[in-house]
């Protein structure tokens, strides 16, 4: 089976593509960089050609809402035209859990009118809905300081191993459309704060966490369970711990 992965150099697309091909499938990694590029159009009809799966891992460069908002827009419907036209049999998509529920996070609004172009495209779809990656861990920190404190909401906070998203990405693109959404996330619940705080005393980082019912995740007001799925959901098998000794011991 031939199968398009769009961003498939970047984090989630990296190891995902090794994945299928080991299965035996025909692989595109596409990405500007490659040559095909879901903004301008250039060389989506000839990655597509033959295509039956296309997964879109594609993430803008920019994070301000105009700008996040318009990328995800323009790539959309470059890809299902492009689809559409080879016979693309199931588009997967990879979306965050709880973008419906924030909507004063731009990026949040951007990922739910991504997910509104996929459900009326006519192809048929399968969207996974994930929690933040462990990777993101150090950024999200960032984000969040204030010098030597970093404020984050005590709502809950289940992140997932971008290996574990990976595989689950392989699983779900080489299964049958769902027309659907399937949530995914990390084996551990914590609150947002608590989880923040063990992953930086794991990596040495003297930064002080403050629980902050306040604080703002992305400009996004955190509730309890904004973050986290809120039914049933696959869960990953790599804990916080597993990937901290994991990520240390990766050269």
């Amino acid at each position: 089976m031939k199968i398009v992965v769009i961003g498939g150099t970047g984090l989630i697309g990296s190891k995902t593509v090794p994945i299928l091909r080991q299965a035996g499938h025909e692989v595109v990694a596409a990405s500007p960089r490659s040559g095909v590029n879901s903004i301008t159009g250039e060389g989506l009809k000839e990655a597509m050609g033959g295509a039956q799966v296309v997964i879109d891992l594609a993430n803008s460069p920019s994070f301000e809402d105009k700008a996040v908002l318009e990328f995800f827009e323009t790539s959309g419907r470059n890809l299902h035209a492009a689809e559409a036209s080879a016979g693309v049999q199931h588009h997967v998509a990879l979306s965050i859990v709880g973008i419906d529920r924030t909507p004063d996070n731009g990026y949040f609004r951007a990922k739910v009118a991504q997910e509104k172009l996929i459900e009326t495209s006519g192809i048929p779809y399968t969207i996974i809905r994930s929690t933040q990656f462990m990777e993101f861990l150090g950024g999200i920190a960032d984000s969040s300081a204030d010098g030597n404190i970093v404020r984050l909401s005590p709502g809950l906070f289940q992140p997932i191993a971008a290996d574990d998203v990976a595989a689950i990405v392989a699983d779900v693109a080489l299964a049958a459309p769902l027309n659907g959404i399937v949530e995914i996330a990390g084996p551990e619940r914590a609150p947002f704060n608590e989880i923040v705080a063990r992953y930086l005393k794991a990596v040495g980082d003297p930064r002080e966490v403050v629980r902050d019912p306040e604080a703002r995740y992305f400009g996004g007001r955190v509730e309890e369970h904004s973050l986290v799925p809120l039914g049933e959901a696959r869960l990953g098998r790599i804990g916080l711990d597993e990937w901290l000794r994991l990520s240390q011991a990766a050269p």
